[in-house]
């Protein structure tokens, strides 16, 4: 062979390189370790289906497990049969005294008539518990039973409050629907209590693991979900209703209200679901935080609903104190707290203790925030509450061609100081929740500072808006609901901030005008106005006659209290104003106060027309002015 030329081994030399360098240039980044999450799906399923397997196999030693219970009973000198008829007494006995004394005692307040009946209940069904077994198992059973069932009633009777109290304002359903809405919540609502009684009695009795899973999963789980399932449906619009509240409303409110059934039914189904996989997989959720975390699910949004309407009643009413009326919209945000710390202590607390987190000091964390929280909601609401009593209520539909009426100075700074003043609350209870927790917010407070000073800087128009805005608000220039005409824009005032008013013409076209392109406002809506009206009649028309009629006609209308409310001068004749054309143009006026002249000058123009018919005066039209004059007539 011929020996390779040094030509030749340079370029097997850069070949070789080349090929070596190749891999570690064209390398693509490493893919996503997908193994490590398929093992993981793996083993979950293995798990799931292995557990389910095993339940299914479980079945098997159901009858001997209830057979060993049985012996059991028996050894205690009863049967099964026996227990349960003697606990089906008690329970009955107690529901019994509990309804008895709820009718008897109906004239007190629910805060006062619900722990009364429900201790008489309960002592009632104490007293038959040892009437009928004094002691050992079965008496421990029978007092158990007691216990429950008298706390049960007392749920009962509070769900059902809450869930239906929000029907009695608003849109109400016929009251068959309210009827059908509250029996099918007592029997949805008891049902899952029987079952807590059930395993009450599966625990005393130490019955079979499978035994006790079967008899809870079949006559209990599944039955509980499905029938309140099937109540929500039955009755999703009395329940949406109940939910929604009285008008007005929200649009998070109406939305929430629309699908409240649904997401009901959703968030039951998956509860179940899940219940089921954490006992399939051998590590079963706590009953009581599940039932616990169903009713404050449940229960919440018709209780905001109930105190939403209660802390309304108390902004609009004048025995109520505005303080008064802040700490009742407050609570509704301390239902909300309350109801997220006690889902976070029954699900959240055990997880993160797991992780080997300090819970107490998460504890006094959260405490210190949610004591700022509420502080700040409290001050909210006491501003709310002041520009609520200050503008008062809206007023009511009237008729749709009338503008707005004006509002007071008051009712025109008082939103926007409230605004100002809700923003401040918001900004420093929101920098003390992050001070609380330990967060360093000089940086944020920082970069808040030097994004200010680079709008001032290079934003001249803006700083010029907000300083035109404050001294036309602090001029009383307009208000909300004025009709005003600003830079040949005209309009109602519908929108005032703190750099632009916003116009809405009565066409309906919306104008938005910065206060720094406001050179003069013309003001039709303070004081008082002139109405001036013009008649075109015939050339030989009775002036007199007319005049006589124009002041009949003021006089009748200024009798009319609808009218005559906002009437300062009467209507009256000017006499001619004008002679055109062989016609004389007759005119009339009328003054008034700003707002509604509309009214007046409706009223005004249907008693001329009448009043013309009747006195046989002729009104002509306008002539035509593009007439061509005949040839010759020409100057």
């Amino acid at each position: 062979m011929r020996p390779a030329s040094e030509r030749d081994r340079s370029i097997q030399r850069v070949n070789i390189m080349a090929n070596q360098a190749l891999p570690l240039a064209a390398a693509p980044p490493p893919p996503p370790d997908m193994a490590a999450l398929v093992t993981t799906l793996e083993t979950v399923t293995t798990r799931v289906t292995s557990g389910f397997s095993a339940r299914i196999e479980a079945l098997d030693r159901v009858p001997e497990q209830a057979i060993a219970l049985a012996e059991r009973m028996r050894d205690a000198g009863t049967s099964a049969t026996g227990i349960f008829f003697l606990l089906a007494s008690v329970a009955f006995l107690t529901i019994i005294v509990f309804w008895f004394c709820q009718s008897r005692l109906s004239r007190l307040g629910m805060a006062l008539r619900l722990p009364l009946i429900t201790l008489v209940a309960l002592i009632v069904g104490l007293a038959a518990a040892s009437m009928l077994a004094s002691g050992g198992a079965v008496g421990q059973t029978l007092r158990q039973g007691a216990v429950i069932t008298a706390a049960g009633c007392l749920l009962v009777m509070m769900l059902r409050q809450i869930m239906t109290a929000g029907l009695a304002s608003g849109a109400k359903p016929p009251p068959a629907r309210v009827k059908r809405l509250r029996r099918d919540l007592t029997l949805s609502l008891a049902w899952p209590l029987a079952g807590i009684g059930l395993q009450m009695v599966l625990r005393l009795w130490q019955a079979g693991p499978a035994l006790t899973d079967s008899l809870v999963t079949l006559f209990v789980s599944l039955p509980s979900v499905l029938l309140f399932s099937l109540v929500a449906r039955r009755n999703r619009r009395a329940l949406a209703l109940a939910v929604a509240g009285p008008r007005p409303r929200s649009l998070l409110r109406k939305h929430l209200a629309r699908r409240w059934p649904a997401i009901v039914i959703g968030f039951l189904l998956t509860a179940l679901a899940s219940t089921q996989t954490a006992i399939t997989v051998g590590a079963p959720l706590p009953a009581t935080a599940v039932l616990m975390t169903a009713v404050i699910f449940v229960a919440t949004p018709h209780l905001d609903a109930l105190i939403g309407e209660w802390a309304r009643l108390g902004v609009l009413s004048e025995r109520v104190s505005v303080m008064a009326a802040a700490a009742r919209e407050t609570l509704r945000f301390m239902v909300l707290v309350v109801a997220s710390a006690a889902i976070g202590t029954l699900w959240i607390a055990p997880l993160a203790a797991s992780l080997g987190f300090d819970t107490w000091s998460v504890a006094a964390d959260a405490l210190q925030a949610a004591s700022i929280a509420l502080l700040a909601a409290y001050l909210w609401n006491v501003t709310g509450s002041v520009a609520t009593r200050a503008t008062g209520e809206p007023a009511a539909d009237g008729d749709e061609d009338a503008p707005a009426a004006p509002r007071s100075r008051l009712e025109t700074l008082v939103p926007l100081l409230s605004r100002l003043a809700r923003s401040v609350i918001f900004a420093l209870a929101a920098l003390s929740v992050l001070l609380s927790l330990g967060v360093n917010v000089w940086p944020i407070i920082t970069g808040f500072s030097v994004f200010g000073l680079a709008i001032g800087f290079g934003s001249q128009a803006l700083v010029k808006d907000i300083v035109s805005g404050l001294f036309f608000l602090i001029d009383d220039a307009f208000r909300f609901g004025e009709y005003i005409e600003i830079s040949g824009s005209k309009g109602s005032v519908e929108k005032i901030s703190i750099r632009s008013v916003s116009l809405r013409h009565h066409r309906g076209a919306l104008t938005t005008i910065p206060y720094g392109q406001i050179d003069k406002v013309e003001n039709y809506s303070r004081d008082w106005m002139i109405e001036k009206l013009a008649f075109r009649v015939a050339f030989d028309t009775d002036i007199e006659k007319v005049r006589r009629l124009f002041k009949k006609i003021g006089q009748e209308i200024s009798t009319d209290p609808a009218i005559a409310v906002d009437l300062i001068e009467p209507f009256k004749s000017q006499g001619i104003a004008l002679v055109e054309d062989g016609t004389l143009v007759i005119r009339g006026k009328f003054k008034a106060r700003p707002g509604r002249p509309w009214l007046i000058r409706r009223a005004v123009l249907a008693a001329v027309q009448k009043g013309f018919q009747e006195h046989g005066i002729k009104a002509v039209p306008k002539p035509l002015l593009n007439e061509t004059p005949p040839h010759g007539d020409a100057a």
